[in-house]
């Protein structure tokens, strides 16, 4: 009996300008009661960045995503599910058939994190009827942004009332768990040295808005992002990922960090092979017709903008655009009708799910320096969070 498990699959995919479909509460649907909301978040983020694990931060929150994929891949019935990266976690909306299985597994990758990269992840479900009840809501719709690529976007401040629930209820274990099996983080790659802009006088923007009034979120979003493409372009000009700045990093160290965040463990065969791999790989990409091929997809399928009741976005921009940008967001917030957190960098970093060569990739980016993580601690002393 289907029930509501395939909520998600059956949303109809919205195309177009995203303002136009934010702005449109009869596109989205509320989510059904008996779904979760699943959430895994790096504990400290903003120490451990400051500590110069920004990759590390990055890597978790990336392989929270991969290893609760592939679990549901394994299942006999496969349904849809929605996901949000931040930076520094991530978050899941997932029907009632698949929370068992993706509760395990994100139970389980937080000892993986804890064993392999040094981090605590913060890790734990809230079912929607319990959300609601409080008087949040959660609206989804699907936006497909490039032929490649669709979104999900929601509205209302379910999810993050959950998430922080979430947050200040959840206990560290300090007795050791062993892990039964490896977590599965097949496709996990991370290879892409630091991207500069594509213009040299350019900046990396990463920016969060937040509408903590559920009513008001799809005018004052909707006005933002209209800010954001009336200054910057549209979201292919404006994109943060290009191919002419995608060079591959075929480091030691770069490679182990990718070997400790998937594996856990040091091979050196898994080190020496995949070395090789991502030498050539730098030849197949420069001269060969298909790697061409796949750096433009990458553009088109790079997660650079995530609306989760809050936006979410990585950009580029001159400093003229981004001052713009400040006066724009200022003004509406001594409204009184957002907070905003601002992190502007000199370039982008990307890490990867490949499961083909093809079609079948996602890339998830945020900015050096902090990223998100950084933006996310501006708007938290906004929202007095801190």
């Amino acid at each position: 009996m289907e029930g509501t498990n395939n909520f998600y699959e059956r949303l109809p995919k919205h195309s177009g300008p995203l303002h136009k479909t934010i702005s449109r509460l009869d596109l989205f649907n509320s989510v059904p009661n008996d779904w979760y909301v699943v959430m895994a978040d790096v504990q400290n983020s903003t120490i451990a960045v400051e500590n110069g694990l920004h990759n590390e931060v990055n890597l978790a929150a990336t392989g929270s995503i991969i290893a609760v994929l592939n679990e549901i891949k394994k299942q006999p019935k496969t349904y849809k599910i929605a996901y949000f990266f931040g930076g520094d976690g991530a978050t899941f909306l997932v029907p009632p058939t698949l929370i068992v299985h993706v509760s395990t597994i994100i139970e389980d990758y937080r000892t993986h994190v804890s064993e392999n990269l040094f981090l605590n992840l913060r890790v734990g479900r809230m079912q929607v009827i319990d959300i609601v009840n409080t008087g949040h809501t959660i609206a989804v719709a699907k936006h497909r942004v490039t032929e490649y690529l669709t979104i999900p976007v929601v509205l209302g401040t379910g999810l993050k009332y959950a998430e922080q629930v979430i947050k200040d209820s959840f206990v560290l274990e300090t007795t050791h768990k062993t892990l039964a099996t490896p977590v599965n983080l097949m496709g996990m790659e991370c290879r892409w040295d630091e991207i500069k802009p594509s213009e040299d006088v350019n900046k990396i923007v990463c920016l969060l808005v937040s509408c903590d009034d559920d009513s008001m979120q799809p005018a004052v979003y909707s006005g933002v992002l209209m800010k954001i493409q009336e200054i910057f372009g549209t979201m292919v000009e404006r994109r943060p990922i290009s191919r002419t700045k995608l060079k591959l990093d075929a480091s030691i160290a770069k490679l182990r960090k990718e070997m400790s965040a998937r594996i856990g463990k040091f091979k050196l065969g898994y080190l020496l092979k995949n070395w090789f791999y991502t030498y050539l790989g730098g030849f197949y990409f420069k001269y060969f017709e298909e790697g061409k091929r796949y750096l433009d997809k990458i553009s088109l399928l790079s997660d650079t903008l995530m609306i989760d009741g809050t936006i979410n976005t990585v950009l580029e921009g001159g400093t003229p655009e981004i001052e713009a940008l400040v006066e724009y967001l200022d003004a509406v917030e001594q409204e009184g009708k957002l907070n905003y957190g601002i992190h502007v960098t000199y370039a982008s970093v990307m890490s990867c799910y490949v499961q083909d060569r093809k079609d079948k990739h996602i890339h998830f980016v945020d900015g050096t320096e902090g990223g998100y993580t950084s933006a996310a601690l501006m708007l938290k002393k906004k929202q007095k969070l801190i």
